[in-house]
């Protein structure tokens, strides 16, 4: 499926936040042919174990360009007031997070993205299909029907640099103020946000998604 994104999308970009099914998206891409970007937003609040598995990504993947939005991103820059993570994470995200990938896609406008998601991380995911039409740009979801199960099956065999966090129980990470680990019986999602009502970033759900 990544070959054929290719062909079809020569122009593919592939954003990441380097959890588990980013990693693994990565070596089958990889493995697949693909050469381009790979695109991170720094929010500012991630944790050190996510900037350090980002940088033994790009050494281990030296042909794909890695890419860092807001790369001087920190809690006191002064893009938001130092408690909106926590009295309006919808507005935290949207300035921190989506607004620079925003940016990015209008600046490159590639016709399709390239992304991790998969159907058992969320209820909200429970129905993403291997491609996604429609929108400025086709987002194309090749472990869309793969587990978590097969995930860490395939991340054992091949010794990919998996975010150490995830084995202290945070199977999705994302900024260390909103993020928890998962309890048993949870998604893997369920550490994010959690208590919130809130579920999504922005970028794959809302007004102004990918």
């Amino acid at each position: 499926m990544i070959r054929w994104a290719l062909e079809q999308h020569p122009d593919l970009r592939m954003p990441s936040a380097f959890n588990l099914n980013g990693v693994v998206l990565l070596d089958l891409a990889a493995r697949a042919g693909y050469r381009g970007e790979v695109v991170f937003v720094d929010t500012g609040y991630h944790f050190p174990e996510t900037l350090a598995t980002r940088d033994r990504l790009a050494a281990r993947y030296p042909g794909m360009t890695f890419v860092t939005l807001q790369g001087g991103a920190h809690p006191e820059d002064g893009q938001t007031p130092p408690d909106l993570y926590a009295s309006d994470p919808d507005a935290c995200c949207a300035v921190r997070k989506v607004a620079p990938l925003q940016t990015y896609l209008r600046e490159k406008a590639p016709s399709a993205l390239l992304n991790a998601r998969s159907r058992d991380q969320a209820t909200t995911r429970a129905d993403i299909p291997f491609v996604e039409a429609g929108g400025e740009r086709v987002k194309i979801n090749p472990l869309a029907h793969w587990t978590r199960e097969r995930l860490e099956a395939y991340a054992a065999e091949h010794d990919l640099p998996v975010n150490p966090l995830y084995f202290d129980g945070f199977l999705s990470v994302g900024c260390w103020t909103c993020t928890r680990a998962v309890r048993p019986g949870e998604d893997a999602r369920a550490g994010r946000w959690a208590g919130q009502g809130k579920t999504e970033c922005g970028l794959w759900a809302g007004d102004n998604k990918l």
